[in-house]
């Protein structure tokens, strides 16, 4: 594959793609402790390999439609309680009308977020779901995404832990769907760890959530959140479970490598933010571990340095909005695109816009989507430039 000869034979085996396991991981890990440049350089051999010098992003609006949530997790500012100024409850006619808004903006993604089954909880929930003539968060969920589509926006829909019907109806409107891994660790839902109060986050939850995604063949955008206490073993097991469930079903299409931020107003707002220098290690070895998946890292998360992950593996900068704040990180703003555009290119990569389904995963859906994606689609299966600049 190259012609790069580096000290480390367990990394000139990944160049040279013999499967390396879990223990040789760690190894390649902890002698990045020590220096780290052979670990960026393997990470950067496979991306260019895999990605070429593309980077992509999908430019969205995120409908922040409830977020109640029946969980608390220790450093959520998302979730609101009745009575608090941060709580949302849009009505279908505040759904239409920043559809309407978001087509203006010629955005491509229509980003559908709600807490975890907020009617369980809350009778505020309840009655706002009987208000607009649902039932269930999901059945309003089903809505949003018909008028989306009706109006050429492609739905992306992210409501937690939905059974397996439920994301089989889903399924019809939504060109993807995600879910966090988070963690695999069990460890980290004991008592006074930071999923201790979020059933929802229980790992083998989660992964029940992601198997039936595989079942359904839903292409499916799931990651791991850095830096809340796990340890590296930890990260690595979290890695092959994705990697694992991607291998059986083969419809993982991106793994979002998200870095730990305080927030004020949560249990851990003392807890410092992941390291950087920890954090860029953990994207070169997911490039490592699966060199051929779709890897991006929240760019307003690492505002000041974005760019430099270009050079550990990531290919993908996530949803990107020119119109709506970041309802999950709100004390981070969203770049500019053009911004965006700029840093790519001055450390070599050239900027696409993609759909909310990447391109090697259009055979997952159906031909009504497949359709409605063709209309501003061009031939390499991303954003016709004149659409989305």
């Amino acid at each position: 594959m190259t012609n790069l000869v580096l000290e480390s034979e367990i990394l000139n085996n990944v160049l040279e793609n013999k499967s390396i396991n879990r223990q040789e991981i760690i190894d390649i890990y902890q002698k990045s402790l020590e220096n780290s440049n052979e670990l960026f350089l393997t990470a950067q051999q496979l991306r260019i390999k895999n990605k070429n010098n593309t980077v992509t992003f999908s430019k969205k609006a995120f409908f922040n439609i409830i977020n109640l949530c029946k969980d608390t997790c220790s450093y959520c500012t998302y979730k609101a309680e009745p009575g608090e100024g941060k709580i949302s409850l849009m009505s279908k006619q505040q759904i239409k009308e920043l559809l309407q808004l978001a087509k203006k903006y010629t955005c491509v993604e229509a980003l559908f977020v709600t807490g975890e089954q907020p009617e369980k909880k809350y009778p505020e929930a309840r009655n706002w779901l009987k208000e607009n003539g649902f039932k269930s968060t999901v059945e309003y969920l089903i809505h949003s995404s018909e008028e989306a589509l009706e109006l050429g926006l492609f739905p992306h829909t992210n409501a937690g832990n939905l059974n397996y019907d439920e994301m089989k109806e889903l399924k019809k409107t939504n060109v993807s769907m995600g879910i966090m891994l988070e963690n695999i660790s069990e460890r980290l839902t004991e008592k006074g760890m930071p999923h201790y109060l979020a059933a929802s986050k229980k790992p083998q939850t989660r992964l029940k959530i992601l198997e039936n995604s595989g079942k359904l063949g839903i292409p499916m955008t799931t990651g791991i959140l850095v830096g809340i206490g796990e340890t590296i073993e930890e990260i690595i097991d979290s890695i092959l479970a994705i990697k694992d469930l991607h291998k059986k079903y083969g419809n993982i299409q991106e793994v979002i490598l998200q870095n730990f931020q305080p927030k004020p107003d949560t249990i851990m707002k003392d807890t410092p933010s992941a390291n950087e220098k920890y954090f860029k290690k953990i994207v070169a070895l997911s490039r490592i571990m699966m060199p051929e998946m779709n890897i991006q890292i929240p760019p307003n998360l690492s505002p000041k340095s974005y760019q430099s992950f270009l050079e550990v593996g990531i290919n993908d900068w996530g949803g990107i909005s020119p119109l709506t704040p970041d309802f999950v990180n709100p004390e981070f703003s969203w770049p500019e695109i053009n911004k965006v555009e700029d840093y790519s290119k001055e450390a070599g990569f050239d900027l696409k816009c993609r759909f909310p389904i990447y391109p090697e995963f259009f055979s997952f859906i159906s031909k009504k989507l497949r359709d409605k994606i063709a209309v501003i689609q061009n031939d390499d299966g991303y954003v016709k430039e004149e659409y989305w600049k």
